[in-house]
């Protein structure tokens, strides 16, 4: 006694994938998201790289700073320029001349992405000013630029401001990426203290401590 096979009808295969409209409007919609996400991620890696620098900047301000306290940055030292002097109305450096340069990527030239200038100001000195500032100590400001800034095509000249590293992307090449003020005590009295008690008045107009 034969069996009888059951036969099964499959269902007739239908064509798959997508047509040519369907490509092309995916394309399109992803055309459209790239489009508006680009701007976003290019500003996060340019605020990143700015970020790095103001790091890089503020280590360079710091380094500067100990070589006064140090003595390692002198006056009239032509082989570590940099000493602060007082300028004029506060001005923005016009040239590398006489600024402090601090070398991050280990090329003799102070001119590349990586490597940056310190200017130092000198403030708050007595009256009469001494002639060395180290024997009374001295407030310094220290700003703190980008060397290609120097060299670079970008017009105007430089600034004095700080740049802010939340809204600048990439920033001012001219604007200093890092603004400090500190006290420099004098070399022949012990103790900032006593150096700020010397210089800076109380509110009788005298100075020295009591």
């Amino acid at each position: 006694m034969s069996k009888q096979r059951q036969q099964q009808n499959l269902p007739p295969s239908r064509d798959g994938g997508y047509t040519i409209i369907e490509s092309l409007v995916a394309m399109i919609v992803v055309s459209v998201l790239m489009v508006a996400i680009a701007p976003v991620m290019a500003f996060s890696v340019a605020t990143r790289v700015q970020a790095r620098r103001v790091e890089l900047a503020t280590q360079a301000a710091r380094t500067y700073i100990d070589g006064l306290r140090t003595g390692a940055i002198k006056r009239n030292d032509s082989k570590i320029p940099g000493f602060p002097s007082k300028i004029a109305g506060d001005l923005a450096p016009t040239s590398l001349t006489g600024l402090y340069c601090v070398n991050f990527d280990e090329t003799p030239a102070c001119d590349g992405n990586k490597d940056f200038v310190v200017q130092g100001l000198l403030q708050n000195l007595p009256n009469p000013a001494p002639a060395d500032p180290t024997t009374t100590g001295y407030s310094l400001t220290v700003r703190v630029y980008r060397a290609d800034a120097f060299t670079s095509s970008s017009s105007g000249p430089m600034k004095t401001t700080q740049q802010s590293v939340a809204n600048s992307a990439l920033g001012d090449p001219k604007a200093p990426l890092v603004v400090m003020q500190t006290e420099i005590p004098a070399s022949t009295v012990p103790g900032s203290y006593g150096s700020l008690c010397s210089r800076i008045p109380d509110s009788g107009g005298n100075t020295g401590c009591k």
